[in-house]
């Protein structure tokens, strides 16, 4: 490689670690404001917003525990984020391994393609429907309610997920175990489904993501106090005419906490998960 090569590779490079280290910036910058006015007074946080504080002090987040009633807020919000993942998981794989192992028939890719015209629009667009269907099922200020909507509305793209990666499992596997006498449930279970790990942690993790940023959901289907999810009890404490920012900040850093954390753990599977389903689908 020549000097003339050289050089224009290095300004290259230089110029692209230029332009990620500015962007980078770009989205530390709100977040470090985030986390720095938390520690600060409403004074202080008003006067030098983004100064580092003078002190640290965590009466800020005392303060946004008690205010939110978090452990009750994070009860709600846990159980509705678990269990609506967990019925996801179960009935997309399923749906998703049928669709697969049936793609040629007719009926098979008419379901598929009324499924994944769920993906084509919000199902905020759908919500008078919905509000009606919960009404007369008498779900309404319930947990329940929430959790068969979340299913519902993620079910599209989970499916889509799943049945592209079942392409990566070996069909000899389920004739030979059906050889051996397992029924078509057995076969899927103790075969199928754990080879489906990979997929089934993008679905989780993903999902976990959307159900537990969810808002609008439990906004229109929870109306009591006692089953608010968090992100609600971060609105409650937006007023009117003025927020007091250095209050509203500690919580919600104490809603998206849990989320981070389990992020960190659980990101490895994310790209391993969809490239399997999309490059050998």
């Amino acid at each position: 490689m020549t000097m003339k090569k050289k050089n224009k590779k290095i300004i290259a490079n230089t110029a692209k670690y230029i332009a990620l280290g500015f962007l980078s910036i770009i989205v530390i910058i709100p977040i470090y404001y985030l986390v720095v006015t938390t520690f600060k007074t409403s004074t202080e946080a008003a006067v030098a917003p983004m100064a580092l504080p003078s002190h640290i002090d965590f009466s800020g987040y005392v303060n946004a525990f008690q205010k939110m009633q978090y452990p009750r807020a994070f009860k709600n919000t846990l159980i509705i984020t678990g269990c609506s993942v967990v019925g996801l998981i179960i009935v997309s794989s399923m749906c998703g391994y049928v669709l697969n192992r049936k793609g040629k028939h007719k009926v098979a890719q008419s379901v598929f393609l009324l499924i994944l015209s769920g993906m084509m629009f919000p199902y905020q667009m759908s919500i008078l429907g919905l509000y009606k269907v919960i009404q007369q099922m008498h779900l309404m200020n319930s947990l329940l309610g929430v959790i068969l909507i979340n299913i519902a509305i993620n079910i599209p793209f989970a499916t889509f997920l799943i049945k592209s990666f079942v392409n990566t499992i070996p069909i000899e596997l389920e004739e030979a175990a059906k050889i051996d006498g397992c029924g078509t449930f057995r076969t899927f279970w103790t075969i199928t489904f754990p080879l489906m790990k990979p997929t089934i942690a993008t679905v989780a993790i993903l999902n976990t993501l959307t159900i537990w940023n969810d808002f609008m959901g439990p906004l229109y289907f929870l109306q009591s106090r006692e089953n608010n999810v968090i992100l609600q009890e971060v609105y409650r404490n937006i007023g009117q005419f003025s927020t007091d920012w250095t209050s509203l900040f500690p919580m919600m850093v104490l809603g998206v906490l849990p989320l981070v954390v389990f992020y960190l753990f659980m990101q490895r599977y994310i790209i391993g998960g969809v490239m399997n389903g999309s490059v050998k689908g």
